[in-house]
């Protein structure tokens, strides 16, 4: 054989032996499950607190903005063409009603 099939043949086989050597299974020591429920129960004030006074109204604020922008240009298309679109009004208004009521409920569907 020639000296560079041998050479490419060993780098194949080396390569190959590498992967296999770092092919090794991971077990979990222990209940996986009750460490994340453990996990979850420790941050879960903190993250409700952060989700409830900072996420939510900022997602009202953004909505909101959106809701007054659409309705604004609604009137002027209205304005201008005589029809008045109601739809992503009102697919705006429904979002903004969600989030401004979800703090109330979300936690306990949870």
């Amino acid at each position: 054989m020639n000296k560079k099939k041998i050479g490419l043949l060993l780098s194949f086989a080396l390569v190959i032996v590498v992967i296999a050597g770092s092919c090794v299974t991971a077990f979990a020591a222990g209940d996986v499950s009750q460490a994340i429920e453990s996990t979850w129960n420790d941050a879960k004030t903190q993250i409700q607190s952060v989700v409830n006074n900072v996420v939510f109204p900022v997602l009202d604020m953004i909505l909101a903005i959106l809701f007054f922008v659409k309705v604004g240009s609604s009137y002027f298309e209205y304005r201008k063409h005589g029809q008045f679109e109601f739809t992503a009004p009102a697919i705006l208004f429904a979002c903004l009603i969600f989030t401004i009521t979800a703090p109330l409920y979300i936690w306990t569907v949870i």
